[in-house]
């Protein structure tokens, strides 16, 4: 399991364990917060062709899905 603080999350770098349609690493770029101010989810950036996607943050908790970095 990754550790992850989210307060640090936004810029990072991550590879996919399992690539899908040859998108391997992603950089977090926004942060989504609720009213409250906490961060329910993250979007990810494929390096590749500049896909977006929204996903929980803590998914990037599992390391069976996700490297810290790009390898």
């Amino acid at each position: 399991m990754n550790t992850i603080n989210p307060a640090k999350l936004l810029m990072t770098k991550w590879s996919a364990v399992k690539p899908v349609r040859k998108e391997r690493h992603f950089i977090v770029t926004r942060l989504i917060r609720d009213e409250k101010g906490i961060i329910t989810a993250c979007e990810l950036e494929a390096v590749i062709n500049n896909n977006l996607y929204r996903l929980d943050w803590q998914e990037l908790k599992d390391s069976r899905k996700w490297i810290t970095g790009w390898k």
